[in-house]
C-alpha cells in the first residue's frame, strides 16, 4: 500500500478499533511501514484487528473511510500475505454519509467495489452510542496525529457578479435552491438507511455464523462427553463379566469338589473323616476368600469416601494451601492451541491429575485426538512409514486442534495419494 500526505492531497490516517472505541492511531506512511515488516506490535500479537483507512483533506475534513481487517502474527508483524489496497479502494467507493463535507467515500464489506477483498472488510456500527462513524469523526477532531490543518481555498464559480440578464430569476431561485437541498438531504437520508440496512444485515449474518459456531463447538463438546461415558460403561460392563465368570468359575470349583467328595464318600467309607476335614477346610478357605473380598470392597468404599472428604476439606490454616485460597490465587499455564490459560485454585487438583486431559476437555476434543495433533504440532513432518521410519517431509503446522484432520494433515501430498 503506497500512501502520500502531500499538502495538495490532503492526509491519509489509520485507526485501529477495540469495539466501538478508537484504540490506537497511525499516519497512513506508519502503516506502510508495518506493512513493509520494519515494526512490529508486540501487543497486537496473534490478534485479528479491525482498522479503517481515512483520507482527509487539508483542512482535516474525512473525504473517505475504508474499513479493513489485518491480521499480526505472533511476533506482532502484519501478515505478509495482506494486500488489500485500501487507498485505490477509497478512491473507488460508493457514496457513504456525510461527515461534515458531503458523502464520504465508503468502502466496507456490504458496500465493496471489488468482491474478491469482501472477506478482508467488515461493516461499521451504526447504532447510536456505538456508531463507528462518529468514533472515527472525533478521532480525527482530536488530532492526535498533529496533522497541520490549512483552510481549502474557495472556488471562483462561489464569486456573485453583477449582470443584469440575472435580474428577473432571483425571485425564483432559492426556493429552486431549497428544493434542490432538500433533495440532496433526502438522497443523503436514503443512502444513510440502506448502508444502515446493510451493516444490520451483516451484523446479523455474522452473529448468525458465531451461534452456528458456538454450536458446533457445544455439539462437539457433548459428543465426547458422551463418547467418554460410553467408554466408562463398556469398562464398567467387562469388568462386571469379568467378576461373573469369576464367580461362576468358583460355583463350578465348589460343585465339583462336592462330587468329588460324594463320590469319594461313596467309594471309600473309611476315608469319610478326612474327606469331611478337607471340605470343611475348603469351605473355610472359601468363606474366608469370601471375608477378605468383602473387607477389600470395604476397605475401597472407605478409600474412595477419603479422597472426597479430601478433595472437600478446606486447608489447614497457616498452610501454603491456605494462603492461596485466601489470596484467590490464580495458576496461569500455557499449552499449545489453548495458549494461556487461568486455573482457579478449585481446579488444581484436576489439572495436576491429568494436565493432557485436562487440556483437551478445553478444546473440547478426547485426550487421544489432542495427543495426536499435539505430535504433529511440535513435529510437523509426514510421519508415513517408509521402509519401517517415518518419511519425515516437513508439513504446513495446523495451530488450532480442531482444524486438524489425521490422516491428511499429517502426511505429505505424495502419502496422501498412496493412502
Amino acid at each position: 500500500m503506497a500512501t502520500s500526505e502531500k499538502a495538495d492531497d490532503g492526509y491519509s490516517a489509520v485507526f485501529f478499533m477495540e469495539g466501538a472505541q478508537v484504540a490506537r492511531h497511525m499516519r497512513g506512511s506508519e502503516f506502510g511501514a508495518f506493512l513493509d515488516g520494519y515494526v512490529g506490535l508486540s501487543d497486537l500479537a496473534d490478534t485479528d484487528v479491525r482498522a479503517v483507512y481515512a483520507g482527509l483533506a487539508p483542512d482535516l475534513k474525512i473525504l473517505s473511510l475504508v474499513f479493513f481487517r489485518i491480521y499480526f502474527d505472533e511476533e506482532g508483524r502484519a501478515d505478509s500475505h495482506w494486500n488489500v489496497p485500501i487507498e485505490r479502494l477509497s478512491e473507488i467507493g460508493a457514496k457513504g454519509p456525510d461527515l461534515g463535507s458531503g458523502p464520504i467515500k465508503l468502502v466496507c464489506r456490504s458496500l465493496c467495489p471489488e468482491p474478491e477483498f469482501v472477506n478482508d472488510l467488515w461493516d461499521p456500527n451504526m447504532t447510536p452510542g456505538s456508531n463507528t462513524f462518529q468514533a472515527v469523526r472525533r478521532a480525527v477532531e482530536a488530532n492526535q496525529l498533529k496533522f497541520q490543518k490549512r483552510e481549502v481555498e474557495a472556488g471562483t464559480d462561489d464569486i456573485p457578479v453583477l449582470n443584469a440578464s440575472v435580474k428577473r430569476p432571483q425571485a425564483v431561485e432559492p426556493e429552486n435552491a431549497e428544493g434542490a437541498q432538500q433533495r440532496m438531504r433526502l438522497a443523503q437520508m436514503i443512502r444513510d438507511q440502506r448502508l444502515r440496512i446493510k451493516t444490520l444485515q451483516s451484523v446479523h449474518r455474522d452473529a448468525l455464523s458465531d451461534l452456528q459456531r458456538e454450536h458446533r463447538h457445544e455439539f462437539q463438546i457433548q459428543r465426547n462427553e458422551l463418547l467418554d461415558a460410553q467408554q466408562s460403561l463398556e469398562r464398567l460392563r467387562l469388568t462386571n463379566e469379568q467378576l461373573k465368570r469369576r464367580l461362576e468359575e468358583r460355583n463350578e470349583q465348589y460343585l465339583s469338589l462336592q462330587l468329588e467328595l460324594n463320590s469319594a464318600r461313596a467309594s471309600k467309607e473309611a476315608q469319610q473323616e478326612a474327606v469331611s476335614a478337607e471340605v470343611v477346610l475348603l469351605r473355610e478357605q472359601l468363606e474366608r476368600k469370601q471375608r477378605e473380598l468383602e473387607l477389600r470392597n470395604d476397605q475401597i468404599v472407605l478409600l474412595e469416601q477419603e479422597r472426597y472428604d479430601d478433595a472437600q476439606r478446606e486447608p489447614l490454616e497457616d498452610t501454603l494451601l491456605s494462603e492461596l485460597q485466601q489470596q484467590n490465587v490464580f495458576l496461569v499455564a500455557y499449552h499449545p492451541g489453548m495458549g494461556h490459560i487461568t486455573l482457579p485454585f478449585e481446579e488444581f487438583e484436576h489439572y495436576f491429575e491429568n494436565p493432557v486431559g485436562y487440556i483437551a476437555r478445553k478444546c473440547g476434543m478426547n485426550e487421544p485426538a489432542y495427543r495426536q495433533w499435539l505430535a504433529h504440532h511440535d513435529d510437523p513432518t509426514c510421519q508415513a512409514d517408509v521402509e519401517g521410519s517415518p518419511c519425515g517431509q516437513p508439513l504446513i503446522r495446523v495451530s488450532q486442534p480442531s482444524d486438524f484432520r489425521p490422516g491428511i494433515d499429517d502426511l505429505c501430498e505424495a502419502h496422501q495419494v498412496a493412502e
